[in-house]
């Protein structure tokens, strides 16, 4: 076989069996031969694409563009180009694909043909225009709750001063007033909604691409004023809390999130209490590595973590019977834990109570 006819007869087995597809136009865009990964990437036969030029099928937005560099080819502005560009499939779907040409001339150096690769990259694209389209309902789903968030909190203010204003005229009203137990309970709750909104406000105004920042956080004072804060809940439900958490323990968290992890712990420890025995919730702290845990046990339901461990953490993952459950307090405390560097673990058993340690990073002066 001679040499001439040994290259022919490579050509045609790359040509014929690539994996992507290869086609030869003529200068005015017509198909002159297509391989048979062409064919499988836009749906028509061999006969039917020879009867065609590759403007019949192109996108209409991206035909400009392949033409410009078509002409500047032939001008012999350019040798070859890429370009991103859409076909028609024959079922009238869209193929995206990466189209690379280049162009074969005589020996007067004029154009003979052109010799097109188009690589399917339909899937990709579709993967990043479905990621865009989350992108956009996300960021629309955070305005929508930025707003919300600069009404909720603005009202929730007025409220509160409205309170703390009546409280006011409470104790100027009623003598003795300001020796109640209730009352004392009353005005310090209100404190700490002023201070939680304040929490808020500091998280909200953050930008949300600057890295969180984290400030030191004694666990012994948010530990007690969070059991403060639930003390007329476990009273009324005849539940006892117990702390044991050192005095001398700081964290690095958010004043905002810590408290909401806290008090969810706390206060599902409550509405989970079982009815057979007296209730309690024990919370202590212990050292491990770089971390401070905090371990909230209680001798409440349980849960059977052989059932429900794999929804337990997760988006309306509701495992309990009870009437105010949603199944997005504890999606949202992990959250919050992992936001701030540290982890969750649980142990429980149906019937006997539950454990949930919390990994908090440990703030060294």
């Amino acid at each position: 076989m001679s040499e001439h006819l040994l290259k022919d007869k490579l050509f045609e087995n790359i040509f014929d069996n690539a994996n992507g597809g290869i086609s030869i136009v003529n200068p005015s865009g017509k198909w002159l031969r297509v391989n048979q990964s062409i064919v499988d990437l836009l749906g028509y036969t061999k006969e039917e694409l020879y009867g065609m030029a590759f403007q019949d099928i192109t996108h209409r937005d991206d035909l400009d563009t392949d033409l410009n560099h078509f002409d500047q080819m032939l001008r012999g502005e350019i040798e070859s180009y890429k370009i991103e560009k859409r076909y028609f499939h024959k079922n009238g779907s869209i193929v995206w694909s990466h189209l690379s040409v280049s162009m074969v001339k005589d020996d007067l150096n004029k154009p003979l043909y052109f010799i097109a690769q188009i690589i399917d990259i339909t899937a990709e694209k579709e993967t990043a225009l479905k990621n865009q389209l989350l992108m956009d309902i996300v960021r629309d789903k955070n305005d929508k709750l930025n707003n919300f968030a600069d009404i909720a909190t603005h009202d929730l203010r007025t409220h509160v001063g409205n309170l703390g204003s009546i409280t006011e005229f409470m104790a100027d009203e009623f003598d003795g007033i300001n020796d109640s137990e209730n009352f004392k309970m009353w005005t310090e709750s209100l404190k700490n909604l002023k201070d939680t909104l304040n929490h808020l406000d500091a998280i909200r105004y953050n930008h949300p691409f600057n890295k969180i920042n984290l400030s030191a956080i004694s666990l012994y004072e948010c530990v007690n004023q969070t059991i403060y804060n639930v003390t007329a809940i476990a009273r009324k439900n005849d539940v006892n809390i117990i702390s044991n958490v050192e005095s001398g323990l700081y964290v690095l968290a958010i004043d905002a999130y810590l408290d909401s992890i806290i008090l969810n712990f706390l206060t599902n420890a409550i509405k989970y209490r079982s009815d057979d025995r007296m209730s309690y919730i024990e919370v202590n702290s212990r050292m491990e590595d770089d971390f401070v845990i905090l371990d909230i046990s209680d001798n409440g339901q349980g849960i059977d973590l052989n059932v429900n461990s794999n929804k337990l953490f997760t988006l309306n993952g509701n495992f309990g019977d009870h009437e105010d459950s949603r199944g997005i307090g504890l999606f949202i405390t992990k959250k919050h834990i992992e936001s701030i560097g540290g982890k969750i673990e649980v142990e429980s058993k149906l019937g006997k109570g539950s454990c949930f340690s919390v990994y908090l990073k440990k703030y060294s002066a």
